[in-house]
């Protein structure tokens, strides 16, 4: 059994940090296209809707004080109570999401109803696979450090994904749930352990990995069917010089491209990243910043478009951002959006 150079027990996050962006740049709600809203309901009136707010073309699922929140313009529907829910994933073909509460991987169809635990083992940031039979999320590994699973999305056994050494162990003990982590945002960022499985079923990209026997943080995209690694970002360790991590994965739909948060601290202030969006092209392996300052957890609306979180005002807001201009639009208060497919 491999023990990995630097282990890693963060899970998925609830909390929001407040802060103000400076020098951000907004376009007009006006300039996106409008259309019915899809969900109405007395909910509407709940804190954080905004009438100026723009319509986009699907669901949106995002989070509020620990609550699941969906909307596509002017109005939003609550779909869970409590304050313990977080990362809300929409499964392929729209009708239902897999999320976070108390720390447990639940799923829910999405209107709200139909909520069911999927697991009791502690989990981190769900992923669905594209035909919708499973449901990855990360936990505790049997190498002590942080493994991505797989469970059926019906319900049934958990299987491990990665470490690939650990196919053939015994599941580790299972560990107390977290469902909100304190600290600063780049704190909390650092150990969101949050999974993302490829459009086309093939690889998973999560926190850690085997890189984690050389660096003291990456991110790496799995092979499912081998159990191989790729290092996509590196921090600490080896040859580097800087600090930082790159986590909360997320593809575009086509699978052309593949964004994360990251964050980094060099050697010299000059070389320092505050909390930021990347971008990299899994053909050309090029990477390039989108958003603005402190943006983060982005998912894809299109192939030009996508919702991020930002900090805006004195909270976090979904923001609808421009990935050629880095152009951004307040949506909804919140967090941890993610988009309704559309078919």
């Amino acid at each position: 059994m491999r023990v990995f150079g630097r282990v890693s027990t963060g899970l998925a996050l609830a909390g929001i940090a407040a802060g103000v962006v400076a020098g951000a740049a907004f376009e007009p709600a006006a300039a996106l296209a409008r259309g019915a809203v899809q969900d109405s309901s007395a909910a509407s009136a709940s804190a954080g809707v905004s009438a100026g707010a723009p319509t986009l073309p699907s669901l949106v699922a995002y989070v509020r004080g620990g609550d699941i929140y969906v909307s596509k313009g002017p109005a939003e529907k609550r779909l869970t109570a409590g304050g313990t829910s977080a990362r809300p994933r929409w499964s392929p073909d729209g009708k239902s999401i897999a999320y976070l509460k108390g720390g447990l991987l639940w799923v829910m169809k999405a209107d709200g109803s139909a909520q069911r635990r999927l697991t009791t083992r502690a989990a981190a940031g769900p992923s669905w696979s594209p035909d919708g039979k499973w449901i990855a999320f990360a936990s505790l590994s049997c190498s002590g450090g942080s493994g991505v699973y797989r469970i059926p999305s019906a319900a049934g056994k958990t299987e491990v994904l990665f470490p690939r050494d650990c196919r053939g162990e015994a599941l580790p003990p299972e560990p107390a749930p977290v469902a909100s982590r304190a600290g600063s945002l780049s704190e909390r960022l650092s150990t969101d352990d949050a999974v993302a499985w490829s459009p086309d079923g093939a690889k998973v990209a999560f926190r850690g990995g085997d890189c984690e026997s050389v660096y003291d943080s990456c991110l790496s995209v799995g092979t499912v069917a081998d159990g191989g690694e790729q290092t996509l970002a590196a921090y600490g360790g080896g040859s580097l010089q800087t600090s930082g991590f790159a986590v909360v994965p997320s593809w575009r739909p086509d699978g052309a491209r593949l964004a994360w948060t990251a964050y980094q601290k060099g050697e010299t202030k000059a070389d320092d990243k505050p909390v930021h969006l990347v971008e990299y092209d899994t053909k050309t392996r090029a990477k390039r910043v989108v958003g603005g300052a402190l943006d983060r957890e982005l998912a894809y609306l299109d192939a030009n478009r996508a919702v991020a979180t930002a900090q805006y005002g004195k909270g976090s807001w979904v923001m609808v951002v421009n990935l050629a201009t880095k152009a951004r639009t307040p949506f909804r208060e919140g967090s941890q959006p993610s988009v309704q497919p559309t078919r």
